[in-house]
């Protein structure tokens, strides 16, 4: 029986993982290394890379501040966040309970520029709707929840006898979190983080409903693979596939490690 669970394991395995991404590199290398190059240095798959590089800086710095905040004030948060912890859990699993794609149309219905918000905003020259600041806020939205859930349970396993010992001996709030919640939460972080990244790099729905997927403006390197299968430029869309595919697997290899290093750290403690 055992025998049997793992042969279908690895079935599985085959069937879900490693046939669909020989094909993505049969795809993209079937007419040669060339094409395939050629695909990559196109001025849309270039722009589309910068644009996908530029979202993951900016949503894994407002993931690293907000998870942060909002996960020491879930565990560590007064009465009042006691009383508010129930609605910010459903707020903060929110993303996972809804299509990224309804994110999108939720962002659109307030910051569309029909909307009361989307024309202040315009009036004040920042563009949400169809623009990089929509695209940032659709990708926030679909992350957070990732870098929250890494860090709340490590706090809560943390406890607050340190802390209040620290500020007992006369250190602030500052010194306090640097020199000893720091220390024991950061693997939890640079975890959520490199989750963040993956996330973001991969996000598909609603970046398209947000972003308009206009070529060489607002298209991210998932759009532009969406772009290319639609307009039958199998090579192309499969080189960039490719090309996300590799990236995705490195990030897989990093988070098995740092998945280990963090284990060998609840372990010591």
């Amino acid at each position: 029986m055992k025998k049997l669970s793992i042969a279908g394991t690895v079935l599985i395995f085959v069937l879900i993982l490693i046939l669909p991404f020989s094909s993505i590199v049969f795809s993209a290398f079937q007419s040669g290394i060339d094409p395939f190059f050629e695909a990559i240095k196109r001025p849309e798959t270039i722009h589309a890379l910068s644009v996908s590089l530029i979202i993951v800086i900016i949503v894994v710095f407002l993931n690293g501040i907000i998870g942060i905040l909002l996960s020491m004030e879930i565990v560590r948060g007064g009465w009042r966040s006691k009383w508010l912890r129930p609605l910010i859990n459903i707020i903060v699993d929110l993303p996972f309970s809804v299509s990224p794609v309804i994110g999108g149309l939720m962002i659109i219905l307030l910051f569309g520029p029909n909307t009361l918000m989307g024309l202040f905003f315009e009036n004040a020259g920042v563009k949400i709707v169809f623009a990089l600041p929509g695209m940032v806020m659709a990708t926030v939205f679909v992350t957070f929840p990732l870098m929250i859930r890494e860090i709340v349970p490590v706090l809560a396993k943390l406890g607050i006898t340190s802390e209040e010992a620290s500020v007992t001996l006369g250190a602030g709030p500052l010194y306090t979190f640097f020199q000893v919640t720091w220390p024991s939460i950061r693997w939890a972080v640079y975890y959520g983080l490199v989750l963040s990244i993956a996330r973001s790099v991969g996000e598909f729905g609603a970046v398209l409903v947000v972003s308009g997927n206009i070529i060489n403006q607002t298209q991210t390197a998932t759009t532009l693979v969406y772009q290319d299968s639609i307009d039958n430029n199998i090579v192309a869309a499969n080189s960039v596939a490719l090309l996300l595919g590799l990236f995705s697997v490195t990030v897989l290899l990093i988070l098995e490690w740092m998945k280990k290093r963090k284990e060998d750290r609840y372990h010591a403690h």
